[in-house]
């Protein structure tokens, strides 16, 4: 079983039975800093957005929430833009097959320049969602992201109360 088969079947571990919000990201990342490894800056950013809950993940599950992602191999150390933009491009399909068997009442862009293809992907699913986009929690966006995910957090639907975020 290659990496990126063992991520994918990590992922698939913490799937709810039931998406009600899908959170895309743009791929999982080279190396060993994957979300749900409970670890890397998305987890540690997305934790924190949502109260740094003891075992988020079990939490995020529970809430119905799901991370997915626009392409399943890693290209964030693609460093040519159009080979990148090349392999997000072909992710559009496969994610809006995804999408259309999840059927989530919502959905976050987790990085702002995958958002059109992500929007794409949805329209191609059929599913009528809202769509929420937050930068990537990089340093230099860290203040806009918190901000983002503060503004569409009480927006989302969830499959159990999230309004107090301390247990």
């Amino acid at each position: 079983m290659t990496n990126d088969d063992q991520l994918e079947q990590l992922r698939q571990s913490f799937r709810p039975p039931s998406i009600i919000t899908l959170f895309v990201g743009e791929s999982p990342p080279a190396g060993d800093s994957f979300f749900y490894k409970e670890r890397g800056l998305l987890y540690r950013s997305m934790r924190e957005a949502f109260g740094n809950i003891e075992d988020f993940l079990a939490w995020f599950k529970a809430s119905g929430f799901f991370l997915d992602d626009l392409v399943l191999d890693p290209v964030n150390r693609i460093k040519d833009k159009k080979e990148r933009d090349a392999r997000r491009r072909q992710g559009i399909v496969p994610l809006a097959k995804r999408i259309s068997a999840y059927r989530p009442q919502a959905i976050v862009v987790l990085m702002c320049a995958i958002k059109d293809m992500v929007r794409e992907a949805k329209t191609k699913s059929g599913v009528d969602a809202p769509l929420y986009v937050t930068p990537f929690p990089r340093p230099e966006h860290q203040r806009h992201f918190k901000n983002q995910m503060a503004s569409i957090i009480p927006k989302l639907p969830t499959a159990s109360p999230h309004k107090d975020n301390s247990t």
